[in-house]
C-alpha cells in the first residue's frame, strides 16, 4: 500500500482540509461531556470572539418569520390593500378605458373599408384619410341637421311661454287649485326671491360642463380612432410577439379571424344603420314630417344599439309624426313595424352572412350582459365579443375537451 503515495499518518483529513472548529482528532459524540456546547442556531460558542462570530460583527440572524402569525396577517393585509388600490385606479380611469376600448373597436370596424380601398391600388395613408374624412363629414352633417331644429324649438318655446302660462291661469282646474293653495303667489315669491335665478344659473353651468365634456370626449375618441387605425397592423404584430414562437402561428390565425369578425360586425351594422336612415328620410320627406333629416339621422344612430335602438328611433320619429297629425303618426307606426320586419329577416341576414356567425341566443345574451356592464357601449361590444368567445370555444376549448 506504500505505492499509493500516502504517508502512513495521512488520511481523509490530509486530502480535505479541516473545517473551522475541527481538530485532527475524531470528534466526540454529541451527548458526551467532551462535546462542545452549541447554541440553538448551530453556532459554536468556542468560535465566538466575545460572544460574536468573527465574520458576523452584528451577530447571527434569528429564526425566520415565515410561520409568524403577525407576518402572515401583514402579508394578507398588504395584498388586500393592493387589490383595493387597483380597483380604485381602474374605477378612476374607467372613462378613459372606455374611450380607448371604443376607439380600438371603431378602428377595427373601419379597417375593412381601408383595406377595400387599398385593394384598389390606393396607399394606406390615403385610404385612412378618405375613410376618416367620411366619418367626420357624417358628424358634421349630424350636427347641422340636429342643432338648428333644437335651437328653433327652444326659442319658440321661450316665446310661447307667456301664452302657456296664460292658458294655465284660464284653465278652471288650475284656477281652483290656485285659489285653494295660492300656487301662483308662491311662484311669484320664488321668482322674486332669486331662487329660480340661482337654480337656472347652476343648471346652465351643469349643462355647459356636460356639453364641454361631451365635446372633449368626442374629440379624444376621434384622435384615438385615427391613431389606432393608422397603427393597427403594428399593434397586432407587437401583440403577437408576446406569444411563444411555437404557438404564434395559431394565435395569429385566431386573432386575425376575431379581428375580421369584429370588423365585419361593425361594418355591417353601419351599413344597416345607413339603410335605415336613408329609407326613413325618404318616407318622412314624403309624409312631410318636420325635421325629416334630423329624425332620419337619429333613427340611423339609434339603430346601432342592439335590441332596443330601433324601437327608440321609431318611437321618437312616430311621436313627431303624431304632432303633425294623427294620420301621419299612424302611417309612421305602420312604416316602422314593417321596416323592422324587413330589416330583421332580410337585410341583416344578407349583410352579416359572410362576416359574423352568431346564434340568436348568443346575440341576446351578449347584448344584455354588455349593456348591464357598460351600458350602450357594452351592448355594442357584446355581440362581436360573443362571436370571438364562440370562435375560441369552437377552435380551442372543445377540441381539447375531446382529447381528454
Amino acid at each position: 500500500m506504500s505505492d499509493s503515495g500516502l504517508s502512513p499518518g495521512s488520511g481523509i483529513s490530509s486530502v480535505f482540509p479541516s473545517l473551522p472548529g475541527q481538530g485532527e482528532t475524531t470528534p466526540e459524540p454529541a451527548g458526551s461531556p467532551a462535546a462542545p456546547d452549541r447554541s440553538r442556531d448551530g453556532a459554536n460558542p468556542q468560535d465566538h470572539d466575545h460572544g460574536m462570530p468573527p465574520d458576523r460583527p452584528f451577530g447571527l440572524p434569528g429564526r425566520p418569520l415565515r410561520g409568524n402569525p403577525f407576518m402572515f396577517g401583514l402579508t394578507g393585509a398588504l395584498g388586500v390593500l393592493t387589490a383595493w388600490l387597483l380597483v380604485q385606479a381602474i374605477a378612476s380611469a374607467g372613462s378613459a378605458m372606455v374611450l380607448i376600448v371604443v376607439s380600438l373597436f371603431l378602428a377595427i370596424g373601419l379597417n375593412p373599408a381601408v383595406e377595400a380601398l387599398q385593394r384598389r391600388n390606393l396607399s394606406r395613408r390615403l385610404s385612412i384619410t378618405i375613410v376618416f374624412g367620411s366619418v367626420i363629414a357624417f358628424f358634421v352633417v349630424f350636427g347641422l341637421a340636429v342643432v338648428p331644429p333644437l335651437t328653433e324649438q327652444t326659442t319658440g318655446f321661450v316665446r310661447q311661454l307667456p301664452d302657456y302660462v296664460q292658458q294655465l291661469q284660464n284653465h278652471p282646474v288650475i284656477r281652483s287649485v290656485d285659489e285653494r293653495y295660492q300656487v301662483l303667489d308662491k311662484i311669484q315669491q320664488y321668482v322674486a326671491g332669486g331662487g329660480l335665478a340661482t337654480q337656472m344659473f347652476g343648471g346652465l353651468l351643469g349643462v355647459a360642463s356636460i356639453v364641454i365634456s361631451a365635446l372633449f370626449s368626442a374629440f379624444t375618441l376621434l384622435v384615438l380612432t385615427l391613431y389606432f387605425l393608422g397603427s393597427l397592423n403594428s399593434i397586432k404584430e407587437t401583440a403577437y410577439r408576446f406569444v411563444p414562437r411555437s404557438r404564434r402561428t395559431r394565435v395569429r390565425l385566431l386573432g386575425d379571424e376575431i379581428i375580421n369578425q369584429i370588423g365585419g360586425y361593425v361594418a355591417g351594422n353601419l351599413i344597416i344603420s345607413l339603410i335605415a336612415g336613408v329609407v326613413t328620410f325618404l318616407f318622412l320627406s314624403m309624409m312631410k314630417v318636420p325635421y325629416a333629416l334630423a329624425l332620419a339621422i337619429f333613427v340611423a344612430v339609434t339603430d346601432l344599439i342592439p335590441l332596443v335602438g330601433a324601437v327608440i328611433g321609431a318611437v321618437v320619429a312616430s311621436g313627431v309624426g303624431f304632432l303633425s297629425s294623427v294620420q301621419v303618426g299612424i302611417a309612421c307606426v305602420v312604416f316602422f313595424v314593417v321596416y323592422q320586419q324587413v330589416e330583421n329577416y332580410w337585410i341583416s341576414p344578407k349583410v352579416f352572412k359572410s362576416s359574423v356567425d352568431v346564434p340568436p341566443v348568443a346575440t341576446i345574451v351578449g347584448a344584455l350582459l354588455g349593456g348591464a356592464l357598460l351600458g350602450i357601449v357594452g351592448a355594442l361590444l357584446g355581440i362581436p365579443l360573443a362571436a370571438a368567445l364562440l370562435l375560441l370555444a369552437r377552435e380551442v376549448v372543445l377540441p381539447r375537451q375531446d382529447r381528454l
